[in-house]
């Protein structure tokens, strides 16, 4: 049984640009090495230079990993990015509370966001698996 494309090799690359900030690693589900690429600039570039070339394969492994499902993941990654603060990411998932709680504290206090950077791929996986 094949599974379906959970994640974007676009959305890949482009997050690959912003790559040193550790942007792509967390959108592939590996948050440890997303941090890490944040504090070293992207293990001081060669690391960010190295992921050029791993982006493929780190697509192949979130597909596999990840449930495909009715909420899509890159909807809720580009909410998570550019709306964070506000917590749109959350209302698309289904929390309203949560949401309106980030809403109304700056991503409860920046930290909330950051949680989320962490674990987004796991609560999306999560309702699409309960959604099935």
């Amino acid at each position: 049984m094949q599974r379906q494309d959970t994640h974007s090799k676009l959305i890949g690359y482009l997050l690959w640009i912003f790559g040193f900030t550790g942007a792509h690693r967390f959108y592939y589900g590996k948050p440890v090495t997303g941090t890490i690429w944040f504090f070293t600039f992207g293990l001081f570039f060669v690391g960010w230079i190295i992921d050029f070339f791993l982006i493929p394969a780190m697509d192949r492994e979130a597909d596999l990993r990840f449930n495909a499902g009715p909420t899509d993941y890159n909807v809720a990654w580009l909410l998570l990015t550019f709306l964070g603060l506000f917590g749109v990411h959350r209302m698309y998932q289904g929390k309203w509370l949560t949401g309106i709680l980030y809403l109304c504290t700056g991503g409860l206090f920046l930290v909330g966001v950051l949680y989320d950077f962490w674990t987004l791929n796991d609560q999306v996986s999560m309702r699409n698996a309960r959604l099935r």
